[in-house]
């Protein structure tokens, strides 16, 4: 299987041009590529470069041989909106659920989210999962990036989403509505995952004047960390391309 790697600067014919430094190190230190060896690179916007190195020193620098408009994206365009999780529960949320085909992910600060952090720290953080799309990306075939917004508190998030025009949903173990009960949505799909522990009153009524619909998975609650997931896997499974 021919490596291949995010270069978050756009791609043209015949250019030459060095990996990024991390892409670098995994390809010469970690893979032991050399030159005359061949990666596949993508530059987010869609298809993909074969491409061969031609110089592997301290840095690795390729040529791009030819182009293949391959896509890979999910004909479902969801947008999985995850209340901060404690500790690094939300790199594994980014990393599976952009395996699992999801359009963009929105972090939410909602009362019950267990962590606070200054807003330097709280970027740095949002840079780090932006890098776990991309290795996402790299791994399961993907050539699109899905972008990890800045963190939002749930109140500006409702008062964005009211000018969305999507199917709304939001997962609550008491909601009314299943997921089986819903038809094929033609619209884009929004997709709101409360904290560990649970949505407040408040909140739940908040997001359903913003119009959205508490829907429930099964008669199972599920870890803030797995309904995301679980969801996204579900609607690919029913509707999507699985």
């Amino acid at each position: 299987m021919i490596p291949r790697f995010h270069c978050p600067f756009p791609l043209a014919p015949g250019a030459q041009v060095e990996l990024p430094e991390q892409a670098a190190h995994h390809a010469l230190k970690v893979l032991r590529m050399k030159a005359g060896d061949r990666v596949i690179l993508f530059d987010g916007r869609g298809g993909e470069w074969l491409a061969e190195i031609v110089g592997a020193g301290r840095t690795a620098r390729v040529v791009l041989r030819e182009f293949n408009d391959r896509d890979s994206e999910s004909p479902l365009d969801i947008t999985l909106v995850q209340a901060l999780p404690s500790g690094d529960k939300m790199d594994w949320v980014v990393e599976k659920c952009v395996e699992l085909g999801v359009a963009a992910i929105q972090p939410v600060a909602a009362k019950r989210s267990v962590i606070r952090l200054s807003a330097e720290r709280m970027a740095r953080r949002v840079a780090h999962w932006n890098g776990i799309a991309s290795a996402a990306c790299e791994q399961c075939g993907r050539n699109r990036v899905p972008l990890v917004a800045p963190v939002l508190d749930l109140p500006q998030y409702l008062a964005k989403a009211m000018a969305q025009n999507a199917r709304r949903l939001l997962l609550a173990p008491e909601g009314s509505t299943s997921l089986q009960a819903l038809g094929k949505p033609m619209e884009p799909v929004v997709v709101m995952v409360g904290p560990e522990g649970g949505w407040e009153e408040g909140e739940l009524q908040a997001a359903q004047v913003a119009g959205f619909t508490a829907v429930r998975l099964g008669p199972r609650v599920l870890r803030t960390e797995t309904a995301g997931a679980a969801v996204l896997a579900a609607m690919q499974a029913v509707w999507g391309d699985f």
